[in-house]
């Protein structure tokens, strides 16, 4: 069992489907349904089954997967700590990073960076700052950039506030909003809990939506064409946008602020790229 066997394992249970794995890994079918057929006999016991819904791993091949993704990041480790010990700052930085700030702030950071650090490659993942929090801490990535607060024990840095705002095409009395039409998206759980506590906190009545879309991008849209209002938070306008953007205050009189932080763990700055990339955040927010 080696390095592509590890590999095997894992696509297949993401995936689940041999002809999907199969196409994932860049081989053929029989090829992969020959290799598995090959791993039950090293291990004399059955690996997977083949039901209705897919693939289905045994105990045993439940096993061997687990084994496999520790396997697969312990070469990693490996690989990266033999890079680092050359001069040149150079490797594969696993960056996680939330959708938002990837869409709006991430591709200038990393021409900048990668302009001074051209001999670092990016593998690059995004999603919601919650999915960054469970890779960092599942070591898929060295560092992550997340919104709001999460549970993470490790070293962690603030690297910018923003301000949450009502952005609609003309100017809006906040007396008035339960009445008027709000635009919702779909978002990471600590914005909408963020929003909903400041609702909650000075209205007695629910918002008045009518319409949810699944993203930001989209609700701006219907906002730029009149539709309603949206609560967003500052980092997605532009300021050449014609949007009227009105920052919450809350009822201490403090503008609601939207956090975004730079986690990640002591021992990952062993490795001069990600010290460097670290450095260079801390640099940009300055």
């Amino acid at each position: 069992m080696d390095e592509k066997d590890w590999n095997i394992l894992q696509t297949l249970y993401e995936e689940r489907n041999i002809t999907k794995a199969a196409q994932r890994l860049y081989t053929s079918q029989p090829s992969l349904t020959y290799r598995i057929q090959q791993l039950e006999k090293e291990f004399d016991a059955t690996i997977i089954s083949r039901g209705q819904k897919g693939v289905e791993f045994t105990v045993q091949g439940e096993y061997l997967v687990q084994y496999s993704k520790e396997m697969l990041m312990q070469l990693q480790k490996a690989k990266e700590y033999i890079l680092n010990l050359e001069d040149t700052i150079k490797g594969t930085l696993r960056l996680g990073v939330s959708g938002m700030f990837a869409r709006y702030e991430l591709p200038f950071i990393m021409k900048n960076f990668l302009y001074r650090y051209p001999n670092v490659d990016i593998n690059l993942k995004t999603g919601w700052s919650s999915e960054i929090n469970q890779m960092l801490h599942k070591e898929e990535v060295h560092l992550g950039i997340v919104r709001g607060d999460y549970n993470w024990q490790g070293n962690k840095v603030l690297f910018r506030e923003e301000k949450i705002c009502i952005a609609s095409i003309n100017p809006i009395d906040f007396d008035e909003l339960p009445t008027l039409s709000r635009i919702n998206y779909q978002t990471d759980p600590s914005l909408k809990s963020l929003i909903d506590n400041w609702w909650q906190e000075k209205y007695k009545v629910p918002p008045r939506i009518s319409m949810e879309v699944d993203r930001i991008d989209t609700c701006k849209q219907m906002v730029l064409n009149g539709l309603g209002y949206a609560i967003l938070p500052s980092i997605c306008v532009k300021e050449e946008e014609p949007l009227y953007m009105a920052p919450i205050i809350t009822s201490d009189g403090k503008p609601l602020l939207r956090k975004t932080w730079i986690i990640y763990r002591e021992n990952t700055l062993q490795l001069a790229y990600v010290k460097a990339f670290i450095d260079f955040l801390s640099d940009y927010c300055d």
